[in-house]
């Protein structure tokens, strides 16, 4: 008898969790995204970039570049067979439910799938039957899986629409487009096999819940006026096909589904609605997208006009491709005017992202050739490259780099620091001076260069000018001769950098500070819980900026317990790789 109960109140438990999803559907109440108890939903996610459509410079490939000229050209040289071994892999590996229970531990709670019509249904060119369309079973497979590592977690996937049939802009590596096939917006066909994918994937999901929304078309940006001057659209003042395109998607959405949100995007990346208005939908959010501008009121005030005028949620669908400092301010701008986000990606070869892919020799080989042409690498060397790559992608095997996550979830609601690994000081333990602390900056670390604004600027400022290891302001470099050993760089005339110590015995200590100098101008100082207890210290010349020595600063004295070391740059022009008490 206990048993049967037991097993009744699993079962009861089972249907509670996933059926009776305590929020249900989400929906629009004036200028808020709610649940259906009428909470305020913000949304915090991040797009699946690189899984089922794969962007060139994610895979560091920056010559003919959509997805179908990177696959065509790999099959040059180790043949379809394989060619579709390698893809199968890769969507095998990319995105699993191992990626979503870390996302949603991290403190995400939804998730934004770009999707790539070719995995839906077949190109208008290659319908057996013209007009009618074919689908396929390996997206609304991929779909439902990642739907059930969804449910799983309590968190919402929205469906994005980022390579439309024909391509939906001029910016061609965003939706795989073939320029010498017809556009989505020259051709018939392609418009109404995207509208019936739509309702296709409308029917298919209009009964979950934990489906947040209909992103309908991702970025246009195609000028439909002026194609020549402005073929990606900023500047159009019409956008009637654009318009007229959204509005017969929402009709065929609308034909069998409801309850479901349905996001638009503007023309120009999202961001020019001329003529778009009036909303037409009335469960309906405004999507933009924000990359590298400053992160201060005017820089959404577009789209706050437009959220107030039109009575509708705000929602910034893509943003990212930046520093921990530019995370960390957008986010709490947004936060601040209960916008929610979707940063972009999660996973790329490259490291400003929650995680990124490690390359392999063969891997960097075949790009070399791709980037640059020059001999032909051997087909099994091309083969062994991709397949450790698709390897690669598994979250298990990728860099996590928890100092993004950090900028993104915690740091814009909190000053306080935190360290970056347990440096404990009592067993000549060496601290490297790349794991300074945790936090924000001015708090854990002071740079001087921090992000990259160069939409409002015009000029392009890197952050870590070295794009290795973390993603701070703090410039970091490798060390060639050292594998996996990274170093500071590029240190500038007041920049810190302070690291959380645990102290194992409190006494006096010998500071070993690791440094490298071509000329003798360099000058520290050095800070315990804010107290300044040695300045005007030397770095030496050791005769090259990548030749490090180590050289003493004595009588440190350290209580026993955490405290907060701080090296603080009076002169700079040096690089900096660890420092080491010796008691």
């Amino acid at each position: 008898m206990y048993f049967k109960k037991s097993i009744l109140l699993i079962f009861l438990f089972s249907v509670l969790s996933l059926n009776g999803f305590a929020q249900g559907f989400l929906k629009t109440s004036g200028t808020k995204i709610v649940n259906e108890k009428g909470e305020n939903v913000l949304l915090r996610g991040i797009g699946l970039g690189g899984w089922m459509l794969q962007e060139g410079y994610m895979l560091k490939i920056n010559k003919e570049a959509q997805q179908y000229r990177i696959r065509e050209r790999i099959a040059e040289l180790m043949g379809p067979k394989l060619t579709q071994e390698f893809y199968d892999a890769w969507l095998a590996n990319h995105m699993r439910k191992i990626d979503v229970d870390s996302m949603k531990r991290w403190g995400f709670n939804s998730i934004r799938l770009p999707m790539h019509y070719n995995l839906y249904t077949l190109p208008v060119e290659k319908e057996p039957i013209a007009g009618k369309n074919t689908w396929l079973e390996k997206g609304f497979a991929l779909t439902d899986s990642l739907l059930s590592w969804c449910k799983a977690n309590n968190m919402y996937l929205i469906l994005d629409l980022h390579a439309a049939p024909g391509g939906q802009g001029n910016d061609v590596n965003i939706a795989d487009r073939d320029p010498s096939k017809p556009y989505l917006w020259d051709s018939a066909a392609n418009q109404e096999k995207t509208v019936a994918l739509w309702r296709k994937l409308a029917e298919h999901y209009k009964n979950e819940p934990y489906i947040g929304a209909y992103d309908i078309l991702n970025e246009p940006n195609y000028g439909f006026s002026n194609p020549t001057e402005d073929k990606n659209g900023t500047k159009e003042k019409v956008n009637a096909p654009l318009r007229k395109l959204m509005v017969e998607i929402t009709n065929a959405i609308r034909e069998v589904d409801q309850k479901h949100i349905i996001i638009v995007e503007g023309n120009g990346w999202g961001n020019n609605y001329n003529g778009v208005f009036p909303v037409w939908d009335k469960n309906m959010v405004l999507s933009y997208h924000k990359y590298w501008n400053y992160n201060d009121d005017s820089s959404i005030a577009h789209i706050i006009k437009a959220r107030d005028e039109q009575q509708v949620p705000v929602w910034l669908g893509e943003t990212g491709e930046n520093s921990n400092v530019w995370f960390t301010d957008a986010i709490r701008l947004l936060e601040k005017n209960n916008i929610g986000w979707s940063w972009w990606p999660l996973k790329k070869i490259g490291a400003n992202n929650p995680m990124e892919i490690k390359s392999n020799p063969n891997y960097d080989t075949l790009v070399k050739y791709l980037n640059n042409g020059g001999n032909k690498p051997k087909d099994s060397n091309v083969y062994s490259g991709l397949m450790e790559l698709a390897i690669y992608s598994k979250l298990e095997n990728t860099i996590i780099h928890r100092d993004v996550i950090d900028a993104m979830i915690r740091q814009p609601f909190s000053n306080a620091t935190k360290p970056f690994k347990a440096n404990l000081i009592g067993d000549k333990q060496i601290i490297y001076a790349v794991d300074y602390d945790l936090g924000k900056n001015g708090y854990a670390y002071f740079d001087t260069d921090t992000a990259d604004y160069h939409t409002s600027t015009g000029k392009r400022s890197a952050g870590n000018r070295g794009r290795i290891y973390r993603n701070d302001g703090v410039d970091i470099a490798k060390d060639s001769t050292q594998y996996e050993k990274y170093y500071v760089s590029n240190i500038e005339k007041d920049e810190w950098l302070q690291y959380t110590v645990n102290v194992a015995k409190k006494g006096t200590y010998t500071l070993k500070i690791n440094a490298a100098a071509d000329h003798v101008d360099g000058r520290i100082a050095i800070a315990v819980d804010g107290k300044v207890i040695a300045k005007d210290i030397a770095i030496p010349n050791t005769g090259s900026a990548k030749k490090f020595a180590t050289f003493e600063v004595d009588n440190i004295t350290l209580k026993a317990g955490w405290q907060k070391i701080k090296i603080i740059t009076a002169t700079g022009g040096y690089n900096f790789s660890y420092i080491q008490f010796v008691k």
